[in-house]
């Protein structure tokens, strides 16, 4: 994506993987080197395209977790 920068910081888990090779993922980002957070999208194979996502702060993730683990 033209203008946006990103690092994935850590790989967290991959949810699914379709047949075309793309895979949901859980990572923590850092988007255009602001503070990172956890995000929920599909990625290509290289990691050069991506799907649309959500991105949740690290208290919003933990949260989450919580309800998920409940």
């Amino acid at each position: 994506m033209a203008g946006i920068k990103f690092e994935i910081i850590e790989h967290v888990a991959v949810l699914s993987e379709s047949s075309s090779g793309w895979k949901k993922e859980v990572n923590l980002i850092s988007w255009n080197e602001r503070e990172p957070k956890y995000d929920i999208r599909d990625w290509s194979p290289d990691h050069e395209k991506m799907g649309k996502g959500v991105t949740l702060t690290t208290e919003e993730w933990q949260q989450l977790k919580q309800y998920i683990t409940a």
